[in-house]
């Protein structure tokens, strides 16, 4: 008996804990122009020059060649985003309330093939968020 007991307290306080705010504050740890909309703002194909991404953008991270030996340069950027907050408390804390802590990571990856006089050629974002 003593067992169900603790059973169903242990299943109360799981469903109890499921009642959270959300974070009040929000931490990122990227101050960067490397978006999607600044990409797509900058770089238009058959117009912009390697010169212009550098001033935009600074060094690649990755710069190589293509089979058509086109140079191609590649950027990547990881971002963090910490939310930190407070729970709204429970009944079984008689209204207490936990600290909590969300985190995302954002990975962003552009790769820019260059044409012979370093004006691009083509472009391509790859975003994710996890």
């Amino acid at each position: 008996m003593r067992k169900l007991k603790n059973i169903i307290l242990l299943m109360v306080i799981i469903l109890l804990s499921g009642c959270v705010r959300f974070p009040e504050t929000e931490k990122t740890t990227s101050n960067s122009k490397l978006t999607v909309g600044m990409t797509k703002k900058i770089i238009k194909k058959g117009e912009t020059t390697q010169s212009e991404i550098l001033s935009s953008f600074g060094s690649p991270n990755l710069i190589t060649k293509n089979r058509s030996s086109n140079e191609v340069w590649n950027y990547n950027k990881m971002s963090f985003e910490s939310k930190e907050g407070r729970d709204g408390g429970s009944l079984i804390f008689w209204g207490g309330s936990r600290a909590m802590t969300t985190t995302t990571t954002k990975s962003f990856d552009l790769i820019i093939i260059f044409n012979d006089k370093d004006i691009v050629k083509d472009y391509s974002i790859i975003y994710a968020s996890y």
